[in-house]
């Protein structure tokens, strides 16, 4: 390859790095022709950006970077796939699923939210992360809940209120 070609690459997977700030490193390896595209048409159904890189050139593409991937290093070894994403827990979801008919993807590694999680046995934890938007939901419906119970209690009050002072009003003097 020349070293044109292998720098195009290089920009390539540092503007997918820098648009995407979820991914996952996965291996794939022993995955046959129909194994793969099955799982190729869930990863463009779910919205995760699958592609298999060198992993040279994309630990190039790491470092230009300015995040800090420096744990991920170590798991580029091998046959490696990475899986872009907005949402944290798509592509674990995705893999979680996708495992029920096959023993592959491995999940390496991902950097979710700018933390990086190492091994497959990862796996379980990152399908329970939140997404962002989820997360907002959860903070609004806690800060909606003392509100919530003020104005039930105010109103329950004012109806309690209403038939005492109604019950005193009919009693005789």
């Amino acid at each position: 390859m020349r070293k044109e070609d292998k720098q195009n690459l290089i920009e390539s997977m540092l503007s997918e790095l820098q648009a995407c700030p979820n991914f996952y490193l996965t291996d794939i390896s022993d995955l046959n022709a129909e194994k793969t595209s099955q799982l190729r048409r869930q990863c463009f159904n779910s919205g995760v950006k699958m592609i298999v890189v060198k992993n040279a050139l994309f630990h190039k593409a790491m470092q230009q970077n300015n995040m800090d991937y420096e744990n991920l290093y170590d798991v580029l070894k091998g046959s490696t796939a990475v899986m872009f994403c907005e949402t944290g827990n798509a592509p674990a979801k995705l893999i979680k699923n996708f495992r029920k008919t096959s023993d592959r993807p491995i999940l390496k590694g991902a950097f979710i939210e700018e933390c990086c999680y190492i091994g497959d046995e990862m796996l379980d934890a990152l399908c329970s992360i939140k997404s962002k938007n989820d997360l907002i939901a959860d903070v609004i419906a806690l800060l909606q809940s003392p509100m919530k119970n003020v104005i039930s209690a105010l109103q329950s009050s004012g109806h309690k209120l209403s038939g005492i002072l109604e019950t005193l009003s009919e009693r005789p003097e």
